[in-house]
């Protein structure tokens, strides 16, 4: 399957929120959170004197009505103002940080519990094996080969070698259809920008290819080459803040420089849309996925391989559901769908006769979404989400259901990383307490066995977690996840740590996390709220989520604080709320609308000026999911919510610590500029309302293992200081 789906998800959170990582718990850490000192308490009634933020005059009119923007020139991310004004910025942050007295203590207990091998789901290539492995505390984890199931992994490829810092990270590798070659891509500071080598994959001697200015794309083999999406190179302003337009695809073949890679598809009167490319496993098939941004519908385009002459034929050429090519089964493709079935189907069409009235139903849609299918060994593994966790149940081509797979617990199953012809395949498997196992599955016995688990000083026995449906303000039923330790006392005391997303058809399942484990171990409440606009119950789910409701997803976030603490779990004194990218500006949001409703605030890279995310490298893909300034409706709408448009003068708002990134070119760091200068200038009250600006990071993923370590230090550090905790006192 391919298909983008990463446009406004912030994949550095995941250390926080509900997707893997890991932990360990030792003795030393086991006593109950206490009240803090008197020195920490004082620590935050100080004044907190922040750097001085020009204002300029600068109005906008939209569509008649006048709204001032002061801090336009924050904007300028190339400008040695900005600069400076990030340098003064963090170094009133990290004088407030440094000055907590247990911040060493969480940073040495996050690096400790960090410390331990991490692997990833092996995948098969001809008759070698290869997988992700971190020693512990690598920055970057490393690819590895190795000869049948028994052989010795050797290095094949080390992220960690493509920069002194750690920084550069490795994104995509794609194999040849002959497994002689390896295409992949690096990604420098977490940029959205990538660039493309390519390797021998038997001597490992890097070919003299390299292609650049890549963003969003996959290689997809074919023959001596393969298929692959970019922009052309930036003319004007700065590489990551400027608008991308007209995507393209492009085949390179090995050996020649890029500029003579052949031009395959473009549009040019769209210059807002994305262009996928994939081959399907046997080469037979080109397929184009065309998407008008962040939407959950897209076009298909398809050409058969076997001669050069063959044209596009628009296999779907409307933008009324999504579908995503899992395979070709001879001349047919197999697709999901949600074509009339927002919940999703699995179809077969015959592109010559691709009209709806000539699909053959595979698996139909049930009460439960299908979240991906793969094709292996003339079998179908489809993964189901049920209340927001895995179920997988497997089908032969035909659609018959043979059984279901059984799964140690509610939790959340990736992978299954294999091709048509494997007979035994893997996948991972893990949970909020059940640490990422990796599980071989053999197609035709469908058993299970445990392949390699993750070894920790922790006992999980002593977590639970539940799952609870509570009342958002127009009476729908929301789910979350709630983790604790057992025993745990309802007094209404207890520190909880809220996450949600609730946007672009983002599903947050149960997961593991190091990071998380900190907070739990020292009896802290970890929450998950599944709102509206993610995909947890389909495309349905979604849609109430999106603009013109994108309100709702608000009142669900704030409806899981009040049913937190009406239920007595916590107070507002003790309650956090977290959300990274659309997250961010889900916390921005509610944290204006309801401030005594929470002690903390932690937006992270977020969209906090609504009227102007547009504007930016590929900010209008986001329009169908908000609306846009441009339109009068929508304006309205969006400037009801939009944190940077909300922030009154005089009031009290949560202690707040924005995270953004110097490099970030997806949710670009003015953003973040922009609402923490209002805040400090509107804001009142005692609480500290700070910016952690990143430097050679981006919007989250590849973030280097020091870099993840130093920036949870910082923000639970921030959290216990602000709700007057130390977690490391002795309890009183």
């Amino acid at each position: 399957m391919n298909k983008i789906t990463f446009f406004l998800v912030a994949g550095g959170f995941s250390f926080l929120a509900a997707c893997q990582s890991t932990k360990t718990n030792t003795p030393e850490t086991q006593a109950a959170v206490a009240t803090a000192t008197e020195d920490t308490t004082n620590m935050n009634k100080a004044t907190i004197a922040y750097p001085e933020t020009e204002k300029v005059t600068h109005i906008d009119n939209y569509h008649g009505t006048e709204i001032p923007d002061p801090y336009r020139w924050l904007e300028n991310d190339t400008s040695e103002a900005v600069a400076n004004w990030v340098q003064a910025q963090n170094k009133v942050t990290f004088n407030y940080l440094g000055q907590i007295p247990f911040r060493d203590k969480i940073k040495e207990r996050l690096t400790k519990i960090w410390n331990y091998p991490k692997y990833g789901t092996p995948f098969k290539r001809g008759e070698n094996y290869y997988f992700y492995k971190n020693d512990g505390l690598q920055n970057q984890s490393i690819l590895y080969v190795q000869k049948g199931l028994n052989g010795t992994p050797e290095v094949f490829i080390d992220p960690n070698k493509f920069s002194t810092d750690g920084t550069t990270s490795l994104t995509t590798v794609s194999f040849s259809k002959d497994n002689k070659y390896v295409a992949y891509g690096t990604s420098g500071g977490g940029s959205d920008w990538n660039e493309f080598y390519v390797l021998d994959a038997t001597t490992k001697e890097k070919l003299s290819d390299k292609l650049a200015w890549i963003k969003f794309s996959g290689a997809a083999w074919f023959k001596d080459g393969f298929f692959y999406s970019r922009y052309d190179a930036p003319k004007n302003g700065s590489k990551l803040a400027a608008k991308n337009e007209y995507h393209k695809v492009y085949y390179h073949q090995l050996g020649t420089p890029q500029s003579e890679d052949k031009l395959i598809y473009e549009d040019k009167t769209k210059p807002l849309r994305y262009f996928s490319a994939q081959t399907t496993d046997d080469e037979r098939y080109l397929v184009i996925t065309v998407s008008e941004g962040a939407t959950s519908t897209n076009a298909l385009y398809v050409k058969e391989l076997r001669d050069e002459k063959n044209a596009f034929i628009p296999v779907v050429s409307n933008f009324t559901a999504e579908y995503n090519v899992i395979d070709n089964l001879g001349d047919k493709l197999l697709v999901q769908t949600t074509y009339k079935s927002p919940k999703n189907q699995i179809v077969l069409i015959d592109p010559k006769k691709p009209q709806p009235a000539n699909w053959k139903t595979v698996v139909p849609q049930s009460e439960n979404v299908i979240s991906g299918a793969s094709l292996i060994n003339n079998r179908l593994i489809v993964n189901y989400m049920k209340n927001a966790a895995s179920e997988v149940v497997v089908f032969d081509v035909n659609g018959k259901r043979l059984h279901g797979l059984k799964l140690p617990t509610l939790g959340t199953v990736t992978g299954f990383s294999g091709k048509k012809e494997d007979k035994e395949v893997f996948y991972t498997f893990n949970s909020f307490t059940y640490p990422s196992a990796i599980y071989k599955y053999t197609v035709a016995t469908n058993t299970s066995e445990l392949f390699r688990k993750t070894d920790l000083d922790v006992n999980m026995d002593n977590y639970e977690t539940k799952q609870v449906f509570y009342p958002s303000k127009d009476g729908t039923k929301v789910p979350m996840f709630i983790v604790h330790k057992k025993g745990l006392v309802l007094d209404g005391n207890n520190p909880t740590y809220l996450y949600g997303y609730g946007g672009f058809n983002v599903s947050y399942t149960p997961g593991f996390s190091i990071s998380r484990m900190l907070w739990l171990e020292n009896g802290g409440v970890f929450v998950l709220a599944n709102l509206r606009g993610g995909g947890e119950f389909g495309e349905e789910w979604h849609k109430a989520g999106m603009t013109p409701h994108k309100q709702n997803v608000f009142d669900d976030f704030i409806a899981a604080a009040e049913y937190l603490i009406q239920a007595k779990y916590t107070s507002p004194e003790k309650l956090a709320i977290a959300g990274g990218s659309n997250g961010g500006l889900l916390v921005g949001a509610v944290a204006n609308q309801r401030p005594e409703l929470f002690k903390v605030a932690l937006p992270a890279v977020g969209v906090m000026d609504m009227l102007r995310f547009h504007k930016f490298t590929i900010g209008w893909g986001w329009v169908p999911e908000y609306g846009s300034s441009d339109n009068p409706e929508q304006f309205k709408n969006l400037l009801q919510f939009s944190p940077l448009h909300n922030i009154k003068d005089g009031v009290s708002y949560p202690a707040t610590l924005v995270t953004t990134a110097d490099h970030d070119d997806r949710v670009v760091p003015a953003h973040s500029f922009k609402y923490i200068a209002r805040l400090q200038e509107k804001g009142a009250g005692p609480n500290p309302y700070l910016i952690r600006v990143a430097v050679n990071a981006g919007h989250g993923a590849g973030k280097s293992t020091a870099q993840q370590i130093e920036e949870a230090t910082d923000i639970w550090s921030f959290v216990y200081q602000n709700m007057g905790v130390n977690p490391y006192s002795t309890p009183k």
